[in-house]
């Protein structure tokens, strides 16, 4: 038996790769109900591989949106550079674009019909574990009243318990909290009328005020987006908190004259039911994981800031390479050892590049040199430049295109 610490995507993710190659596990959750929280997410085309060799792709796409395009524009209004993805871009999988709430309750119908409703334990938060002469035992309480729970034991303890690890904070007590850049997000989800293709993925303006925006339902009417100000590192501001809602105020007059003729950024704004405010945070990389039978993954190992696409599918990439060691090592120290040496350096360099602003750095060139907007982006930044910064990114999160349609799966079903 291995024991996960999280339900969230990369948790539930793990559990039913460990499944997939015969290794029982059980997922304690710290919430007494796992809901549909947050708002969208895109999942790039090297995490949809391996949920679809779970067999999850079908479900994923009646809820999803296949992303055709991603387009970067000014804050002007005028589109810098565009490229085509998913299976638009000649990948062998989509991207899809959905809400995070609607993907984590696909995966968790998933785990409780394929391993047990008893698979999944909530109102369980991780406190601590010690190490037996066969394996781990963990000790839970309830967050929220503090009550001892019922300990487990297993071979190994996997904490994919999020960007508060518990067990990150027992291994690293002297951390502190997660690294503010500045920025603050405030996201929401509006229904309104399709944009460009109906299946674009936009941002617009640059590092200091940013929009991005997707729709996140296959008829392209629900759009989920993300109205970005980044203030002076030691501005005031609230802990981050996925469900605090977001004050207009605070934001909408920065963008009031973002009306372009493709997508009327304050319309979309204002015709929001609720919108939530999230500080941008990431942690630094760590030298470890690995602590004899305990390892970190998902957020609780490489939490990043939200640039590029990459935070639930590095997850999804973590769970998969782990279970591969696992069926290769058994459920072993090595196998967490194996693991760790490659998930954590490739981890640790998209946590660095997304610090660099990642391929979004495009649009700041685009600000720095033509402020006032431009009549060619030829005029603005090469070729060279465009395409580069876009295939270089690629190549550090993982998701070329060549090399992910001719590399072998991460697991082998035997």
């Amino acid at each position: 038996m291995i024991l996960i610490a999280g339900g969230g995507i990369a948790g539930l993710t793990t559990a039913l790769s460990l499944h997939q190659i015969g290794i029982p596990c059980r997922v304690f959750e710290s919430v007494d109900t796992i809901e549909p929280l947050g708002v969208g997410i895109n999942v790039l085309p090297h995490a949809i591989r391996e949920l679809t060799e779970l067999g999850l792709q079908d479900a994923i796409a009646a809820s999803a949106v296949p992303t055709a395009e991603l387009a970067y524009y000014t804050r002007h209004g005028q589109r810098i550079w565009s490229e085509p993805r998913g299976l638009a871009a000649g990948y062998h999988w989509p991207q899809f674009s959905i809400h995070r709430g609607t993907l984590q309750m696909i995966l968790l119908r998933a785990v409780r019909e394929r391993l047990g409703a008893d698979s999944i334990v909530s109102g369980h938060h991780l406190l601590g574990w010690d190490e037996t002469a066969t394996g781990i035992r963990a000790h839970f309480i309830h967050r929220r009243t503090g009550e001892p729970r019922l300990s487990a034991e297993g071979a190994l303890l996997i904490a994919a318990d999020g960007i508060h690890s518990a067990a990150r904070a027992r291994l690293y007590p002297d951390e502190g909290p997660p690294i503010w850049n500045g920025a603050i997000l405030w996201r929401g989800v509006t229904t309104a009328a399709p944009f460009l293709t109906g299946r674009s993925m936009i941002m617009a303006g640059h590092e200091f005020q940013k929009f991005v925006a997707y729709p996140i339902t296959p008829n392209g009417t629900t759009i989920n987006w993300i109205a970005e100000r980044k203030f002076h590192p030691d501005h005031a501001w609230r802990r981050e908190d996925w469900n605090r809602p977001g004050q207009l105020n605070d934001f909408l007059p920065q963008f009031a004259d973002w009306r372009f003729d493709w997508l009327d950024v304050p319309a979309v704004i204002e015709a929001a039911a609720l919108c939530f405010e999230y500080p941008m945070v990431d942690r630094d990389p760590l030298p470890r994981w690995g602590f004899g039978r305990v390892t970190l993954l998902g957020d609780a190992a490489h939490a990043m800031y939200p640039i590029g696409s990459n935070g639930a599918s590095q997850g999804i990439l973590d769970a998969r390479v782990l279970a591969r060691e696992i069926q290769t090592h058994g459920a072993t120290e090595t196998a967490l050892q194996a693991y760790e040496s490659e998930r954590r350096p490739a981890t640790a360099r998209i946590v660095l590049a997304n610090r660099g602003n990642g391929p979004e750095q495009v649009m700041q060139l685009v600000e720095q040199r033509a402020p006032d907007g431009f009549t060619r982006i030829e005029d603005v930044l090469t070729q060279a430049e465009l395409e580069g910064t876009a295939a270089g990114y690629k190549q550090i999160a993982g998701f070329d295109k060549d090399a992910l349609n001719a590399r072998q799966p991460i697991v082998t079903v035997r």
